[in-house]
């Protein structure tokens, strides 16, 4: 790839990069082959990351194609600059070849705790492991949520105010007993392995509450975690992207 663009001019890498990023989006997204360029970007704002992130370049991009060529891509009428060059190719790799997320920035080893284990038991499995968010998992090997650090400190502060006793909470209330309490099916998603770092970060753009992806080969709920992404590893994400 690299060796053929070598022998094209700047603004055949520009057109090339520009064609297929718009037949990247219109057949994601299934949108109107009819529609204006500046249009297609519009309408995938809100459901691209990439999109929402470049929107402003590729809206100048899509004027700019149209004073490079006027309608004939045969008959080139200027040359873009080599770094408006690069960034487009950049944004065309983002949106045809997106870094997987399990390959790039996936917690591989996942620590997961059983849902029988008492507060003291989980309290003391994430000071040794310095994780915030473990996945608790029932006797059937299914997911009933997600063990947080500033979840149970607030879970004991409210047992401590109306009366409970510290050692009876630590010893006797078990995290399933804790996790019950909570609506906490916002507080993680399952994706299979082929999620994008892209599709992971607009994960965390849409739910506020979200504390993790758990990533499993087809995005079961009962399926071995291959790899976990939680809401610290979002600067990461962004890094990645960046540098793509």
């Amino acid at each position: 790839m690299e060796k053929e663009k070598k022998n094209l001019s700047n603004a055949q890498r520009f057109i090339q990069s520009y064609n297929n990023i718009d037949y990247a989006i219109r057949t994601r997204y299934n949108l109107n082959r009819s529609m204006g360029f500046s249009e297609l970007i519009r309408k995938s704002v809100a459901l691209n990351y990439i999109v929402r992130k470049y929107e402003d370049d590729l809206i100048d991009y899509g004027r700019l194609r149209n004073a490079i060529v006027h309608g004939n891509e045969e008959y080139i009428m200027a040359e873009p600059h080599y770094e408006v060059v690069e960034n487009i190719e950049k944004i065309e790799r983002l949106l045809t070849a997106p870094p997987k997320a399990l390959e790039t920035v996936c917690r591989r080893d996942v620590l997961t705790i059983d849902a029988s284990k008492s507060m003291r038991e989980v309290i003391m499995l994430m000071a040794s492991s310095s994780y915030s968010n473990i996945p608790v998992y029932d006797e059937s090997g299914e997911i009933i949520g997600i063990a947080n650090g500033q979840k149970i400190l607030d879970s004991f502060g409210k047992y401590l105010l109306t009366g409970g006793n510290c050692t009876t909470f630590l010893n006797n209330v078990k995290i399933e007993d804790m996790l019950s309490r909570l609506e906490d099916n916002e507080y993680y998603v399952f994706s299979n392995k082929e999620l994008t770092v892209e599709e992971a970060l607009e994960h965390f753009h849409n739910n506020s509450k979200l504390l993790a992806i758990i990533v499993t080969k087809n995005g079961g709920a009962k399926e071995k975690p291959l790899g976990i992404i939680t809401g610290g590893d979002v600067l990461k994400m962004n890094t990645i992207l960046e540098n793509y």
